[in-house]
């Protein structure tokens, strides 16, 4: 089963408000500011023609993520949807089809593959990173909610219905919370009206060495609009451009700051439902 924090570290992570849940149509103005914004994407970083993975969130398809996979194949990359259909949830079978596609992708590429998960399709990059390191390159997630309280979603009761078990007890066994072994940006925005931005937040606990090739980095947006938001694709290409073995935190300085927000891993002992609006 899924390890989650303490119930004392989560009791005061509340699902987003109501206002939050119907501010989800800015969705629509992301994805209108991405249309208007393409001519400007030709002046982002150029990447090096590596693999990367794109896997939707709960109850989207490989359309979902094509406006991404559109932008990635223009800086120059080989973006691949997942194939695998709508995504209802850790169903039986799909563990094994999602690790198959990441051993057919390496093997055709030849080289460690890059995974970009949106909401749910976060959380199975992580652990498909966790249990396939020597074939991954990096990890981004959007708006994933891998850590806190599982229960903290609008999405919850929806999950529970279409993947037949509970958001809690779900059939995998695994560390949620913890970071794959390989380099893992979790994106988010506080005003995601879907999840809790708090269960979007990376934790790093003081043995893990290896989690300092993590970071957080928030944005201004929606849940349903990450994909297409150009302050995410921003960060995407910055993240995605880095020389192969090498990796360091996103330069959050000057204009940057204007845009994001870097968060360190401690400043989730701060959480408080006051804060998630």
């Amino acid at each position: 089963m899924f390890e989650i924090f303490s119930k004392s570290k989560n009791s005061k992570i509340k699902a987003p408000s109501l206002m939050l849940m119907l501010m989800e149509g800015r969705a629509v103005w992301e994805f209108g500011a991405y249309l208007a914004a393409m001519p400007m994407f030709k002046r982002l970083p150029k990447g090096d023609g590596h693999p990367v993975l794109v896997l939707p969130g709960l109850a989207a398809t490989d359309a979902s993520t094509a406006p991404l996979r559109r932008f990635l194949s223009g800086r120059g990359y080989v973006p691949l949807g997942w194939e695998l259909g709508r995504n209802l949830g850790l169903r039986d079978g799909l563990l094994e089809r999602m690790l198959e596609r990441i051993d057919a992708v390496f093997d055709m590429h030849g080289e460690k593959i890059s995974l970009i998960g949106w909401s749910l399709g976060g959380v199975f990059a992580r652990e498909l990173a966790k249990l396939r390191p020597e074939k991954v390159r990096m990890v981004i997630t959007l708006g994933s909610p891998h850590s806190g309280d599982p229960k903290a979603t609008n999405a919850g009761r929806f999950y529970e219905y279409v993947a037949g078990h509970s958001v809690d007890n779900p059939p995998i066994d695994t560390r949620l919370h913890k970071a794959p072994p390989v380099p893992t940006t979790s994106i988010y925005s506080k005003t995601d009206g879907v999840v809790a931005w708090q269960n979007c937040h990376q934790t790093r606990p003081v043995s893990d060495v290896k989690a300092k090739q993590n970071e957080n980095i928030r944005v201004a947006g929606s849940h349903c609009g990450l994909g297409v938001n150009p302050t995410v694709l921003f960060v995407i290409a910055d993240r995605l451009a880095q020389p192969k073995g090498t990796w360091v935190p996103f330069t959050n300085e000057g204009a940057r700051k204007a845009f994001f927000q870097t968060p360190d891993f401690d400043d989730v002992e701060v959480f408080d439902a006051a804060e998630a609006v």
